[in-house]
């Protein structure tokens, strides 16, 4: 096929030899099966910002860094420079997130580099050396859905005691090889540690893809692991071989209302107190 414009650089750079077929177009990027020597891979180009259906939200931007200082304050205040860093910066994210996560043993396509918003990966394939398929294509078994949401569970653990999210899991963006699921689309993944919503999105991510998994497998629709996982991760118990159960205690504790409120009245005469002193210090 004739090579799309945005892959024309790497193919003049050499580090794509042809691109062979579109894979697919999603709503934030378009993929190609591309040949670089004797590998077939994947090469995943990133929509303009106006033209993807996905949004930079607030909500997975919070508690990313940017190590250039100038850059940070740029996209603080929204100017050209800033708007252009920041997509920069969430083009980047997959292919640093795809690195950490392979390092940490999580099942995701290998990453082999990012050249001008075009993230160059390993092409997943099933067991005939075809396009593997998407969780969302299969029909299991109640064994081999049981036998998935357990080795996703565990890759979520994996991926969150290196201290990441997905925050946009479902069976649509897991795909399934010769040996099992594979993780993909991380452009929106989430600091664990730095993100005030990291909780909820963590448990939307194991809700998806229980949710899907018991459609095959209706034991697994009372199970709880998302509260279990964070409850582990926030009480700093949470490990890649710790034992899950899939249920968490109900805390059945009796909240002591009064006590909250002699809090809040504690600190608003700390604070009244303090405006007493500031007035007085004014008056001076």
């Amino acid at each position: 096929m004739k090579t799309p414009k945005r892959l024309e650089a790497m193919v003049r750079e050499g580090l794509i030899d042809i691109v062979v077929r579109q894979l697919m177009s999603g709503k934030e990027a378009t993929l190609y099966v591309v040949r670089c020597g004797d590998a077939t891979r994947c090469a995943k180009v990133y929509k303009d910002a106006n033209k993807r259906s996905f949004r930079q939200s607030a909500l997975y931007q919070e508690g990313r860094k940017t190590k250039n200082s100038r850059q940070a304050r740029a996209i603080q205040k929204g100017t050209r420079y800033g708007r252009s860093a920041q997509e920069e910066a969430w083009q980047t994210v997959e292919v640093d997130t795809l690195y950490r996560l392979e390092d940490a043993g999580v099942r995701v396509p290998k990453p082999y580099g990012f050249f001008q918003g075009v993230v160059l990966m390993e092409l997943i394939t099933d067991a005939h050396g075809d396009v593997a398929p998407r969780l969302n294509d299969l029909a299991l078994s109640p064994e081999l859905a049981l036998a998935y949401h357990a080795t996703l569970i565990r890759q979520i653990v994996r991926m969150l005691c290196a201290g990441v999210i997905h925050g946009d899991l479902s069976e649509y963006n897991v795909l399934v090889d010769r040996d099992g699921p594979v993780i993909i689309d991380l452009p929106q993944a989430v600091n664990a540690a730095g993100n005030n919503n990291a909780a909820s999105m963590l448990e939307r991510d194991v809700r998806n893809i229980t949710t899907y998994c018991s459609r095959f497998a209706p034991s697994l629709e009372a199970t709880q692991f998302g509260k279990e996982i964070w409850s582990l991760y926030e009480r700093g118990a949470l490990h890649e071989d710790v034992e899950l159960t899939g249920h968490v205690e109900a805390d059945t504790r009796i909240a002591d209302v009064a006590g909250v409120m002699r809090e809040i009245d504690d600190v608003k005469l700390e604070h009244e107190a303090r405006l007493r002193h500031k007035a007085l210090m004014s008056e001076q």
